[in-house]
């Protein structure tokens, strides 16, 4: 994703984080679908379950998990894809506490029922932060505006800011990432101007100051918006 712009991909390659993020999502929508229809297998047929054995490799996979948990803790939280690494290990790592906890009680009591019904108490947690991230990724792919901010509001910030400025439409605003936001609006003048270039330059840098904005393009109309 850190490749350059070229001829043919000219925002560069940014969004394929985004990308895996969104199929590392549907992949974890996957898993659930997978654990809950073992689980029902496991209700319907329960099986002779080896608690010791099944202990041994759980506390193994906790340790490998936590492992893998931390490192990917401590990258970049707001890249989606690393989001979605973490959540997939975060899946591993509730599936072996849960594996733990069942073998214990399964040593104990000899209750094998609560595998399944940990796994369906994982399988939930899963859902919840897998379609978080299939609902955010979808929306940075399909080039929706980013959720806190109010366009409207945007727009009544610049008019109030930037005196030359009498309305403005066409305004897009979309992310290559959640952190690279580009936004394209049309701008009308109260009157005519010496400089538009003076109006444009007040413009970008109030998206800069206060919304983060540092790739926007601004068509000035002069005699009526052209693209009516």
């Amino acid at each position: 994703s850190k490749r350059p712009p070229d001829g043919t991909l000219t925002y560069g390659y940014q969004r394929f984080q985004i990308l895996a993020a969104f199929v590392n999502g549907l992949s974890l929508l996957a898993v659930v679908g997978w654990i809950l229809f073992e689980a029902v297998r496991r209700f319907v047929n329960p099986r002779d379950v080896l608690g010791e054995t099944m202990l041994v490799i759980a506390v193994a996979g906790l340790v490998v998990n936590l492992v893998s948990f931390v490192v990917l803790h401590t990258g970049d939280k707001d890249n989606l894809n690393v989001r979605g690494a973490a959540l997939h290990v975060a899946g591993d790592l509730l599936g072996s506490i849960a594996a733990i906890v069942a073998a214990v009680v399964i040593i104990y009591t000899g209750w094998t029922l609560i595998d399944p019904l940990l796994s369906v108490a994982v399988a939930a947690l899963i859902l919840k932060s897998a379609w978080a991230l299939v609902k955010r990724s979808a929306h940075v792919l399909l080039e929706g505006a980013p959720e806190w901010l109010n366009v409207d509001t945007m727009q009544e910030l610049i008019v109030a800011n930037v005196p030359d400025v009498e309305e403005i439409h066409h305004v897009h605003i979309w992310g290559l990432t959640p952190q690279q936001l580009i936004l394209t609006m049309h701008v009308s003048l109260c009157a005519p101007v010496a400089s538009q270039s003076e109006v444009i330059r007040q413009v970008k840098s109030l998206l800069k100051t206060e919304y983060g904005i540092g790739h926007s393009t601004i068509e000035v109309d002069v005699d009526g918006c052209a693209d009516h």
